[in-house]
């Protein structure tokens, strides 16, 4: 008789730094080694994100996947899972739907797929290809995860999955890791040094057209041009890379924002990056829970954030932070004003964000979560063989 814990196979598209990775690789290191093993199964490769997985015996496999329907990738993650014999595969989002399939054939008892948002190609869910392809895919997915519940909403009424069959878990955090600053706002210069005396506005997030950075740009600049003499000096700091950083570079350029803007790039210290930060702004088109909103808040920051997916159900309206309709850099441009002018607001409302995201989304109600539905899977296995250990 195998005693050893039963094994699940996560299988990505890439791991690199992004919210879905963050919070599986979250997910892996909370849950207890005595309770689930785990393999992460990479279509498409990874970068040293991975060296975050901290929990012991984690194999992690790289199919090298070309783009496109790669058939040789399928048949070697076909093999790979005859080899793992994994209990429960757990797929994520529309870029490993198909995997469900080579699971099934595999032979793999119980089948999870997750869904943590849309790209930007897709803001809504809505593009009638993909709904197709997510709802015959109905037939091999046992249950479905989400983080929002505004994409359970979407998996329950678009693609028409029964609500027995969608668990909707929120992000955890680590309030321990993310804390309030303990000193007055400093802003990080280009030149890597702090600033003193600057009221700092900064963001956290891929270089992606969904982010759209631009719009926060455009507020910025509103901000900066509407600016008195005498006014407080305001810097932007944008953490994270990816393929929009030459717009958004020549945007800053153009407008002359060079000595306000800063393109930190990716980070391993986002919670010493958001220490740095008076107020934390996530213009994104669409998010479905986002990890940087809960970071922020853990961190006592107010948060500005766009209404789109799931960030209303992170930020109070008025109590942690504002809400602006996305793409409108005019409504947020006021709202950096208003923020920035008010001491009072940022700290009252970073307070209550902090609290909020201690007593809604502890790391521990996610795990916990996870591992029900995970329990779940187990439990088929079990019955299916008729062993009772």
């Amino acid at each position: 008789m195998n005693d050893q814990p039963p094994l699940i196979a996560h299988i990505i598209y890439h791991l690199g730094i992004g919210g879905l990775e963050n919070g599986l690789v979250n997910l892996i290191n909370s849950i207890p080694g005595s309770r689930y093993r785990h393999a992460v199964i990479c279509l498409a490769g990874h970068s040293d994100f991975a060296d975050r997985i901290t929990c012991e015996d984690v194999r992690l496999f790289d199919l090298e996947k070309r783009p496109g329907k790669d058939f040789a990738c399928y048949f070697r993650l076909y093999r790979l899972i005859r080899e793992l014999r994994p209990t429960i595969v757990h797929t994520r989002n529309f870029g490993t739907l198909d995997c469900q399939y080579i699971a099934a054939m595999a032979g793999v008892e119980y089948r999870i797929h997750g869904e943590h948002g849309w790209d930007v190609g897709d803001l809504h869910g809505t593009l009638a290809k993909t709904v197709l392809l997510r709802r015959i895919s109905r037939a091999v997915i046992h249950q479905y995860t989400t983080v929002s519940k505004h994409m359970a909403d979407w998996l329950k009424h678009v693609i028409g999955i029964p609500a027995t069959r969608v668990e909707q878990i929120y992000n955890g955090i680590d309030a321990d890791r993310f804390t309030p600053k303990r000193d007055s706002a400093t802003a990080v210069a280009s030149n890597g040094a702090e600033q003193s005396g600057s009221l700092v506005i900064g963001t956290v997030g891929r270089l992606d057209p969904i982010k759209d950075h631009l719009t926060l740009l455009r507020a910025f600049d509103f901000v900066v041009r509407r600016a008195s003499p005498g006014d407080r000096e305001m810097q932007l700091v944008i953490v994270g890379a990816g393929q929009m950083r030459q717009e958004l570079v020549q945007f800053v350029r153009e407008r002359k924002l060079d000595t306000h803007v800063t393109f930190a790039g990716a980070s391993d210290d986002v919670a010493g990056f958001l220490r740095t930060f008076d107020i934390f702004v996530l213009p994104s088109l669409n998010e479905g829970i986002s990890n940087t909103i809960l970071e922020a808040m853990a961190t006592g920051l107010p948060v500005l954030a766009s209404t789109a997916g799931g960030n209303p159900e992170l930020v109070r309206e008025g109590v942690t932070g504002s809400l602006f309709a996305p793409g409108d850099a005019e409504e947020l441009a006021d709202l950096l004003s208003t923020y920035g002018e008010s001491l009072d607001l940022r700290r009252e409302q970073g307070s209550a964000g902090r609290v909020r995201a201690i007593e809604d989304f502890g790391m521990d109600a996610m795990v916990e979560s996870y591992l029900r539905v995970y329990d779940q899977g187990r439990d088929k296995n079990r019955s299916l063989s008729g062993t009772t250990g």
